[in-house]
C-alpha cells in the first residue's frame, strides 16, 4: 500500500483521476523490483561544458556535436562512475572509463527571442535565435 501512495502522490495534479489507468500495482512492482534487482551501471560525463548523469539505454539532449545521425560517438570525460556504492571518482577523469552512445538526429533547440529596448527613445530590437543540438541514445557504459 505504500508502494501505491507514492505513485498516487507522484502523479497528483496532473489530471490521472484513477490509479489503474496509468499502471496497476502489479506492474508497478514488476518495475522497481528489476530497477532494485539489476543495479544499473551509471556515469557522468562531461560535454559541451556541462555534465550529464547517464545510463545505458538514456536519450540525452547535448551541445551539436559534429557526428552524423547513426554514428557512433564515445564520450572518454567521465568524471564518475558506479554501480549502486560501488562508486569511482575521477580526479579528473576517471581512468579506462567510456560511455559510448549513437546520434539519434541532430536539431535546433526552441527559440529563445531577445528583446532590447529603450525608453522614450522608440529603440526596440526583437531577435531569435535557435541553439543547434544533438540527441544522443546511451549504448553502453563501461568504466
Amino acid at each position: 500500500m505504500l508502494l501505491m501512495r507514492i505513485f498516487r502522490a507522484s502523479y497528483a495534479g496532473t489530471g490521472f483521476t484513477n490509479f489503474d489507468t496509468v499502471y496497476s500495482l502489479a506492474v508497478f512492482r514488476a518495475i522497481l523490483a528489476q530497477v532494485m534487482k539489476d543495479k544499473i551501471m551509471f556515469a557522468v560525463i562531461k560535454t559541451g561544458g556541462k555534465q550529464y548523469k547517464v545510463t545505458k539505454d538514456d536519450i540525452i539532449i547535448v551541445e551539436k556535436l559534429d557526428v552524423e545521425e547513426g554514428k557512433k560517438v564515445t564520450f572518454d570525460d567521465v568524471l564518475l562512475c558506479g554501480l549502486d556504492k560501488d562508486v569511482k571518482i575521477g580526479a579528473p577523469n576517471v581512468k579506462g572509463a567510456s560511455v559510448t552512445g549513437e546520434v539519434v538526429e541532430q536539431r535546433k533547440g526552441q527559440k529563445v527571442l531577445v528583446f532590447k529596448k529603450k525608453r522614450r527613445q522608440n529603440y526596440r530590437r526583437k531577435k531569435g535565435h535557435r541553439q543547434h543540438e544533438t540527441v544522443v541514445k546511451i549504448t553502453a557504459v563501461k568504466g
